[in-house]
């Protein structure tokens, strides 16, 4: 088995729902993204899946995010746009772009500052 990972990130404003303190405001953050993916064998090239096309496609899904307010993204309408549940959001959408019984999104994590990650997975 292989597992891969990339870093990425995007900025972007929000606001927490059903939450009592400072986050409760309107405020952003440049957020970290890791994308792990797994495989079970490799392609002729000697590789799990190009580098280039798990950047690609992580940032064409973050591009709905980057200079947003997250808040108003059809998948948090009626969800709070945690950091645990934007790494939901990646997980899901590149879940089915990139899953194809080789490759295998494994997790998402998302820093919201250098000291504070979510992670999800299934």
């Amino acid at each position: 088995m292989y597992r891969l990972t990339i870093k990425t990130g995007f900025a972007a404003a929000h606001n927490l729902i059903n939450y009592q303190g400072d986050c409760e405001n309107l405020h952003g953050h440049n957020w970290k993204v890791e994308v792990t993916v797994t495989a079970r064998e490799l392609d002729q090239a000697g590789m799990a899946i190009d580098f280039k096309v798990l950047k690609k496609e992580t940032n064409a899904l973050l591009d709905e995010l980057d200079h947003k307010y997250v808040n108003q993204h059809e998948f948090f309408k009626e969800l709070s746009p945690s950091s645990e549940n934007i790494a939901r959001f990646l997980y899901q959408r590149l879940s089915q772009q990139l899953n194809n019984g080789n490759i295998t999104v494994e997790k998402i994590g998302v820093w919201e500052s250098d000291n504070a990650c979510a992670e999800y997975y299934e």
